[in-house]
């Protein structure tokens, strides 16, 4: 199957934006949703297990962050570039971005491999593995840091095709890699009753078949960018650089988002194990609902991306305005289904009451937030499609650790339990609105439209 270019230029260019990021959204959603659903599924099958084993995933969790962390920053930084350059016509330089970018986290993740074998016990510790929860990390992290490549891989070719406008085809690998994983956690842990190991394992198997669909997207001629040795040996330095410039702010949010984890655990901690496991599952919850701006948000991405390259400033300012007033209105409504139905949520994760009473507690104090997440957000992908990776990593800094990471502290020590779980919420408020001033300024100095 080959792409016919003019009449893809035309389909991005001159599609009515808020509909193109209508039909973008919608299979990335999908695509997240999926994603955290089977990342949820984990959480549940090893709650059969026990409180140790739920908390133990929540440790393992900041672990596997740092690997999206690497994988994103490579996918965001070439996708956008990659964007641009097809907005431009260039479809050559395009590959060698594509290329460079799936070599680079490829080798990123074979690394990661290694570490995990030399310091699996004190990075578990490290994420706040007790000395109850330690044994189930380190069986659960070990099928992580295996899958690590698949990981790294599997986020770049991903973005790759989001950013092309192939979000069904994005959608395909991970839905796919999503059910496989649910099926796989029932059968090792249900019926072969593996329990964390069994877990971890069928998370590696489904993320390995997840980017190997993903792969023959590209093999199969279905995208115009390539992945090729040929393309990777027109790598330069500024090529390098370019990459993880653009895609600093992914690596950053999702970096902290590991240090964030890491931070909560700790504190947690100070509460028991049934506190570490509240709130990791608490965590799993939030990011499900999070996911539906997240989806709408990277539909947004191509279309910003793609607009900004070939001059079309008008539409990104269209495009922005659709994605974070439809983030706005579905995460509204999915965080009030979620505050009304909060300790059912919780239990069906963990049956534990200790875990239910700080789990609904947190997380109905996290949908209250919902609604003031969607802008900041979408403000972050509207810096990084458009290459302004400075803007884009102070909102997500903003977001995912500089502004939470003190308050967990602060609020933890100053209000206890209480100030534990209502520490996400008022980060999420405050992110808000420290990133709406540089957002509408942006969007006040774009130019008029090129001929």
């Amino acid at each position: 199957m080959n792409i016919d270019r003019n009449r893809y230029y035309e389909k991005m260019t001159a599609t009515p934006a808020s509909r193109l990021v209508l039909s973008l959204g919608f299979p990335t959603t999908v695509s997240m949703l999926v994603t955290n659903i089977y990342n949820v599924a984990d959480t549940f099958f090893v709650g059969l297990v026990g409180t140790s084993a739920s908390a133990a995933v929540g440790v393992v969790f900041g672990l596997q962050a740092i690997f999206q962390a690497v994988g994103f920053m490579h996918g965001h930084g070439a996708g956008s570039n990659i964007a641009r350059h097809l907005g431009k016509k260039e479809v050559d330089e395009a590959s060698v971005y594509a290329s460079t970018s799936f070599f680079l986290a490829l080798a990123a993740g074979l690394l990661f491999i290694a570490l995990g074998f030399l310091c699996i016990d004190p990075l578990c510790r490290l994420f706040g593995s007790t000395d109850t929860i330690l044994p189930y990390a380190r069986e659960y992290a070990f099928w992580i840091f295996l899958a690590a490549p698949a990981m790294t891989v599997g986020c770049v070719t991903n973005n790759i095709l989001r950013y092309e406008g192939r979000a069904a085809l994005a959608m395909v690998g991970l839905v796919s890699g999503g059910l496989i994983n649910i099926f796989l956690d029932w059968l090792m842990v249900c019926v072969f009753h593996r329990g964390v190991s069994g877990a971890g394992f069928a998370t590696m198997i489904s993320q390995y078949i997840a980017v190997v669909i993903l792969i023959s997207m590209f093999l199969s001629g279905k995208t115009q960018s390539r992945l090729s040795i040929k393309a990777f040996s027109k790598t330069s330095r500024e090529i390098c650089f370019d990459i993880w410039r653009v895609g600093s702010p992914s690596l950053t949010r999702q970096g902290l988002h590991s240090v964030s984890a890491m931070v909560l655990n700790n504190c947690a901690a100070v509460w028991g194990d049934a506190a570490v496991a509240a709130m990791a599952i608490v965590g799993k919850l939030s990011n499900f609902l999070f996911c539906v701006a997240v989806g709408i948000g990277q539909g947004f991405q191509p279309v910003s991306a793609f607009n900004y390259g070939a001059g079309k400033y008008s539409r990104v300012r269209t495009a922005f305005f659709t994605a974070a007033v439809m983030g706005t209105i579905f995460l509204s409504a999915f965080g009030l289904a979620a505050f009304i139905f909060a300790p059912e949520l919780v239990r069906s994760m963990r049956d534990d009451e200790k875990v239910v009473s700080i789990g609904a507690f947190a997380l109905r104090a996290a949908c209250a937030s919902l609604p003031f997440v969607p802008l900041s957000i979408v403000g972050e992908m509207l810096f990084q499609s458009t290459g302004f990776a400075g803007k884009a990593l102070l909102i997500s800094s903003l977001r995912s650790g500089v502004l939470f990471v003190p308050i967990v502290i602060v609020c933890s020590v100053t209000m206890e339990l209480f100030g534990l779980e209502i520490s996400q919420s008022a980060a999420n408020v405050l992110a808000c609105f420290l990133s709406l001033p540089v957002i509408v300024r942006f969007l006040k100095r774009l130019p008029e439209d090129e001929e």
